[in-house]
């Protein structure tokens, strides 16, 4: 019998449950959908519902599971996409007001290979307005209202892939496609208290997503647990014709084993805990007690200390006025949501084109040196974000509610490591997993960064630490 909980579930016990004829994908789909038009609009995590669509996938891997033809461990699956990603049929709004009508008469790749898994479309999921490319900094950046966890609803979702990640909190969806370009798919996912994974820069074909910025932009899962987004991983990578930066690397994965092969390598990043809420610093001490059971951990492992964060800002800047330049030049920045991004886009298209080539220069040797740093290690470890969700209402970088306000950091004091906008300059992939809760019920979350195109040890480590601990397992009620 199927239950209202059902799409708690992990991809794996939902396949078992679907070839053991326990419930079909009909039923599954319909669960989703229902969910999703119920629960879905109050946590702003839902655009439109791809019904139609959705019905017809769900019968057909119906039809084919029962007839013995078995596509993989997404078959009759329903997932959700971030409204950014095309879907033919369906309109595409990339999160903004002046573009809620906008119709791409095609799929993005990643549609198209997630249908080739047998997974089921479901629905197209809010985002931040643009994907933050005006730089917004209010959580009610978006015509669909501002994203909710659901582990306290006056709390943020976080940006950009807001609905995708709090839709598979909620048990909307089982998983769902984000996007990253500097902290969109880490952020909601330690807000939202799931599992997400950046991949590597070019392992993803971007075909058919809205671009911000060409060199920085990657599509990503976001589901329950790391074994969840490495299936889904492997369903969407590799080589496509339609995006010249998909670099050909696969992504082939079965199964985590129960106990790993070897102990892990892994470096906990200098002034990791630097800055963060007291909850998050306790969460992440354990963590790292669960983490020394599988992995030697070096203390103390230093990040070069490089502008990250500025040369971002720059690309974002320049490629972000580039890639939007017809909205911006045509007014329509107008009428989008949050103020700040109604003006910011002219400032944009002033980016001085030599600031520019050089964070593009700089950004050469910050590359090599981070993947110097990383060749020694499995993966680097630090919380995911410094705080919890910020509450509804407040400007996304205020000071946290109750805590005293951080003094600025002595020259030559540690500071909070740059690991969100470094893993994202030098294209490297980065693993979020929920490590407790803090303060009001909300989540926490470690983080680990790899070698660009290491997720096999990225999953790896990540599952064994799930297999030690029950975050990525509780739900919101």
């Amino acid at each position: 019998m199927i239950t209202e909980d059902l799409l708690f579930s992990g991809i794996r016990e939902l396949g078992a449950g679907l070839r053991a004829r326990r419930f079909s994908a009909v039923e599954l789909a319909e669960l989703a959908l229902r969910r999703l038009e119920t629960l879905g609009p109050g946590l702003g995590a839902l655009v439109s519902l791809t019904r139609e669509r959705a019905m017809s996938q769900a019968h057909r891997a119906n039809q084919e599971l029962y007839a013995g033809k078995d596509r993989g461990p997404l078959h009759g699956i329903p997932y959700g996409v971030k409204d950014l990603v095309a879907v033919r049929g369906t309109p595409t709004s990339w999160g903004a007001a002046p573009l809620r009508e906008q119709a791409l008469d095609y799929d993005a790749t990643v549609v198209t290979r997630l249908e080739q898994a047998g997974a089921v479309l479901v629905a197209k999921l809010a985002m931040v307005e643009l994907a933050g490319g005006m730089g917004y900094n209010s959580p009610d950046a978006s015509f669909t209202g501002p994203g909710r966890t659901p582990w306290n609803t006056a709390c943020w979702s976080g940006g950009s892939s807001s609905g995708s990640a709090a839709a598979v909190a909620a048990g909307l969806v089982p998983f769902a496609i984000g996007s990253e370009t500097s902290g969109s798919i880490l952020t909601p996912a330690a807000f939202c208290g799931v599992s997400g994974l950046r991949p590597s820069y070019g392992l993803v074909s971007r075909h058919g997503a809205m671009a911000l910025a060409w060199t920085l932009d990657k599509l990503g899962p976001l589901a329950r647990s790391a074994d969840d987004c490495a299936l889904v991983l492997a369903a969407i990578a590799g080589a496509d014709p339609k995006d010249p930066t998909a670099t050909g690397e696969l992504f082939r994965y079965k199964a985590a084993p129960e106990r790993p092969a070897r102990r892990f390598r892994v470096g906990l990043v200098r002034g990791a805990t630097v800055g963060t809420d007291p909850d998050v610093e306790s969460s992440f001490k354990q963590a790292l007690a669960a983490l020394r059971e599988v992995a030697d951990v070096e203390e103390d492992v230093a990040l070069p200390e490089l502008p990250y964060a500025d040369a971002v800002r720059l690309i974002v800047s320049a490629e972000g006025a580039a890639a939007l330049r017809d909205l911006i030049e045509s007014g329509r920045v107008k009428q989008l949501q949050d103020r700040a991004d109604r003006v910011r886009g002219f400032a944009r298209l002033m980016t001085p084109a030599v600031d520019y080539i050089d964070a593009m220069r700089a950004r050469v040797a910050m590359r090599a040196e981070l993947d110097a740093l990383l060749s020694r290690y499995d993966a680097l470890v630090a919380p995911t974000r410094t705080r919890v969700a910020p509450p509804l209402g407040q400007e996304v970088d205020a000071p946290t509610p109750g805590t005293p306000p951080q003094p600025e950091p002595a020259p030559g004091a540690p500071r909070p490591p740059a690991t969100i906008p470094a893993g994202n300059l030098a294209g490297l992939p980065a693993l979020a997993l929920p490590m407790g809760f803090g303060r009001d019920n909300l989540p926490v979350s470690l983080q680990l960064v790899g070698r660009a195109f290491a997720e096999p040890a990225l999953v790896a480590l990540g599952t064994a630490y799930q297999q030690l601990t029950d975050w990525h397992r509780k739900r919101p009620r």
